[in-house]
């Protein structure tokens, strides 16, 4: 065979499902050979950077890489935007671009650029195939590389001549391991910090979302009646509706949530990453003492500095928590402050439940009307703007991995994509992106896409004519801002040019009916809300004047 045959069946070895991409001259072997898989299914989609969106989501929701497929030079710069969220936001993925032939790429020639050396800052490794025998190893390294804590991007470059030497080489068996969990030592250390304290609060970040951590973490709020703060893309790591959720922080300005920070005498970050909300703005001066517990030693920053470091499996630490939290009762909590704050806190989610408004919809309503179609088990997306903040703030879950943000890398045109690899991976469950008119329109032309697969995905347009966030975040600043504003299109004519059922909702009333429509109908939905925006500066004039309960 050649090697093209042998890359594909080594990504059939490792139980890769799913390529998504735009193919280019230069990998068109490893396309032949991919089309003899019966194991993979390859996605054709209108631009790589949905491609990688979606290879994205697929490993978020899965745990598992996808690949995402680019040809050499722009083919392979359209990929990066993707790629780079991905890796930030702790995605395994599998990226794939061909090159040109082995014999021009030491000098100027058509298209060629150094592709593996642009994706270095965006991956955990990147390399190109020089050899065919290699082909085994390197794929079985990438894939290893990929889904190992912290996951991420991993690159491999094909170039064409590469792709067609013949080689005899079998695909490497795939041999997983365990990961390495924390001592006893420490865990004792631990236990017997959080016992002493008196108001321990628990910041759970993107790690507590695996599976077996989230069940643990929630079995250790079971035990202890600690509560919870999540991260944006923490969602759904403890349910929504126990008493012990003190919902999410992450907001620039200070929330009702971190009330319960300021109060606290000990902090528990949980599977934490800093790229999401920096600890200056929790820990400012560091004065707060923190138990770090992750799958890696804390990063290093003034506002960081954590008494104790629990390094390994974070399932497992929970686990060894849990254990002796059975062991021994001995702990007198004062909670009252984190009760104060789930009271607070849920009272403002449902402020504007019941509004009735003419022209243009609260964020708070759209976002109420969202939660109340959605099942615990749906999977909402959201894009990169003003509504990413609503989300973040009032979108609670039952679950984890139902409310999927960008938080690391914060790319715009991240939902639509996203949404297709969702939908292709639950096609029982309702999934719904969430986008502004600037981020929709980055990714639109996929909309081809989820009809051509004749998807049941539905996305909400939130449309405010401009860029909100920018506005927001300049408006705090120098108090007004600059020119932001654009024209968008007939949303009803576009979303049926592409053979979407299309929906426009000025009246807030109307809302949740129409998006129960949009569930019930066959193929892909466009909902598009005229949003009041109004409201990010009187949430920002709230905030500011924030004063704790207790």
């Amino acid at each position: 065979m050649k090697a093209s045959d042998l890359m594909v069946q080594c990504l059939e070895e490792e139980g890769i499902e799913y390529i998504f991409g735009v193919p280019g001259e230069e990998n068109a072997d490893f396309m032949m050979s991919l089309e003899k898989s019966e194991k993979i299914t390859f996605v054709l989609v209108r631009h790589e950077q949905g491609a990688a969106f979606m290879a994205e989501i697929y490993g978020r929701l899965t745990g598992n890489p996808a690949g995402c497929l680019g040809t050499l030079g722009p083919g392979a710069t359209n990929l990066i935007t993707g790629v780079a969220d991905s890796n930030m936001d702790r995605a395994p993925m599998l990226v794939l671009t061909g090159q040109g032939a082995s014999t021009r790429l030491h000098k100027e020639s058509h298209q060629v650029m150094n592709v593996v050396d642009m994706f270095k800052p965006v991956t955990k490794w990147a390399t190109t195939i020089w050899h065919p025998e290699n082909i085994p190893e390197i794929v079985r390294k990438a894939v290893r590389v990929a889904r190992t804590e912290k996951p991420g991007a991993v690159h491999i470059e094909l170039p064409e001549d590469i792709a067609k030497l013949p080689v005899s080489k079998d695909p490497l068996p795939v041999h997983k391991f365990r990961r390495p969990v924390p001592a006893d030592k420490i865990m004792d250390m631990a236990w017997e910090r959080i016992k002493q304290a008196k108001r321990p609060v628990i910041i759970a970040g993107n790690g507590c979302i695996r599976r077996r951590a989230s069940k643990q973490l929630r079995l250790l709020c079971e035990q202890t009646g600690i509560g919870v703060i999540s991260t944006f893309m923490a969602k759904g790591c403890v349910d929504m509706d126990a008493p012990y959720c003190l919902y999410t922080i992450g907001l620039g300005s200070k929330d009702i949530p971190a009330c319960a920070v300021d109060a606290a005498d000990l902090v528990i970050t949980l599977g934490y990453d800093m790229v999401e909300y920096h600890p200056k703005l929790w820990n400012d001066q560091h004065a707060k003492p923190i138990i770090h517990i992750d799958f890696l030693p804390a990063e290093i920053d003034e506002d960081y500095q954590p008494d104790i470091e629990v390094v390994g499996d974070l399932a497992h630490a929970l686990w060894m928590l849990n254990e002796r939290a059975e062991a021994d009762k001995n702990w007198s909590f004062d909670l009252d402050q984190q009760a104060a704050v789930r009271r607070d806190m849920t009272a403002e989610l449902a402020a504007h439940k019941d509004d009735q408004t003419e022209n243009a919809t609260r964020p708070q309503k759209a976002i109420w009307d969202t939660r109340e179609v959605m099942g615990p088990h749906d999977i909402l997306l959201s894009d990169v703007g003003a509504h990413k903040m609503w989300i973040a703030r009032h979108y609670q879950c039952h679950e984890p991995n139902t409310c999927l943000i960008p938080n690391g890398f914060c790319s715009m045109g991240f939902a639509l994509p996203g949404a297709i690899a969702a939908s292709l991976i639950y096609p029982d469950r309702k999934v719904l992106a969430i986008c502004g008119d600037g981020g929709f329109l980055m990714n639109m032309q996929e909309m081809e896409t989820a009809r051509r697969l004749n998807l049941n995905l539905t996305v909400m347009v939130w449309e405010d004519g401009g860029y909100g966030l920018i506005g927001w975040k300049q408006t705090n600043e120098f108090g007004r801002h600059t020119d932001l504003a654009f024209g968008n299109p007939d949303w009803v004519k576009m979303a049926e040019s592409f053979g979407w059922h299309g929906h426009l909702v000025p009246k807030s009333e109307d809302l949740q009916a129409v998006l129960r429509q949009s569930f019930n109908e066959e193929g892909p939905s466009l909902v598009v809300v005229p949003i009041d925006y109004k409201e990010n500066t009187l949430l920002t004039k709230r905030l500011g004047e924030l004063t704790c309960s207790i």
